[in-house]
């Protein structure tokens, strides 16, 4: 269900509850973080331990809202509450490339949210791809084909692929696949560079991936 806002004087046309999950330590809220907006608007709701960071991006249709929810800590103690999820419309769960366990993780943690949110758009991201020594290869990633999900590689710190997420979920959940955006997000400067040609080479290796048969057992490293 879309959450439909009547604006006319800064063009909202729609908000969405968007549940930002995965282990402790993989760059979630450093991703949110790095949208100048989401960060200087979020509220605190400490009865669920979440920060709720409003991230605005403006598209060809009109300004879209995503209230980001990031557990700010809150999954060491082993899994969420349900008040998380409830009414989530769309979620992005993250790993870190440069961990093998944090990749391990991402069946829990795409099964605790379905459990709630049974059929709302989902990507799966790869975090710090710009640390050139990763150890969860494109061909090893092959979770998010198995259930239908969307993945990109990113890099929080570099704003690599930042808007790829956003963007995608925006065309699923709005139904409008020629929905584009009209301007880049306002982020953070970044803290570190993406090197142009590891970049490439991530790309290249993503696209060989899906080219490639998935393995019959449930082993995904």
């Amino acid at each position: 269900m879309v959450d439909q806002v009547q604006s006319s004087k800064d063009n909202v046309v729609a908000k969405f509850k968007l549940v930002l999950v995965g282990d402790g330590g993989t760059g979630k809220t450093t991703f949110v973080k790095r949208h100048l907006t989401g960060e200087f608007e979020k509220k605190y709701i400490a009865t669920l331990g979440v920060e709720v960071h409003p991230v605005t991006f403006y598209t060809n249709r009109g300004h879209i809202v995503y209230n980001v929810w990031d557990t700010a800590g809150q999954e060491k103690f082993g899994g969420l509450r349900d008040g998380y999820y409830i009414q989530g419309q769309c979620a992005i769960i993250m790993f870190d490339v440069t961990s093998r366990i944090t990749y391990k993780n991402v069946p829990n943690w795409h099964r605790d949210l379905v459990r709630v949110c049974e059929c709302i758009p989902i990507v799966l991201c790869g975090n710090k791809v710009d640390i050139k020594e990763r150890k969860v290869k494109a061909k090893s990633i092959t979770f998010h084909r198995k259930k239908n999900l969307q993945y990109y590689d990113i890099s929080a710190k570099s704003n690599y692929n930042f808007e790829k997420p956003f963007l995608w979920l925006t065309k699923k959940l709005c139904g409008d696949a020629n929905m584009e955006f009209t301007e880049m997000p306002a982020l953070q400067p970044p803290e570190v560079s993406m090197d142009p040609d590891w970049a490439l080479k991530c790309e290249n290796d993503l696209l060989a991936a899906t080219e490639t048969a998935l393995p019959e057992d449930d082993e995904d490293l």
